[in-house]
């Protein structure tokens, strides 16, 4: 089993930036991706961006690429998304999730699943 516990949204003007934290605990070393999803009202949960525990395996949606940027840290099994030039479309619920699937792109692919931290960008 593995719990993920999302931290750091909140509200945000356009053009700001916010930090999110997912921290990890239980058996994170089977899971060896991980992934932030989001979902905006009415809308599917999309991917936003993974990373590998070792930091490397970075990917990005295109919608985010160039703003958003994805780490870990193992000593605290926490991975974060740095998330700045906030747009309006970037408002939504934000997902942790881990996967074994190196090349993580959907949420079909995800075993294990955050609450969600919301982040909304206002004008």
């Amino acid at each position: 089993q593995v719990r993920l516990v999302e931290s750091g949204g909140g509200l945000v003007e356009a053009g700001g930036s916010l930090r999110l934290s997912c921290a990890a605990s239980g058996r994170t070393a089977k899971w060896s991706t991980m992934g932030w999803f989001r979902q905006a009202p009415g809308k599917e949960r999309e991917f936003v961006a993974r990373v590998s525990w070792n930091g490397a395996n970075t990917a990005y949606a295109d919608s985010v690429r160039g703003r958003f940027t994805i780490s870990t840290d193992n000593a605290k099994n926490t991975v974060f998304l740095q998330m700045s030039s906030l747009k309006l479309e970037d408002t939504a619920v934000y997902y942790c999730a881990a996967s074994s699937v190196y090349d993580l792109r959907t949420k079909e692919e995800c075993e294990y699943w955050g609450q969600g931290t919301q982040v909304t960008v206002s004008s």
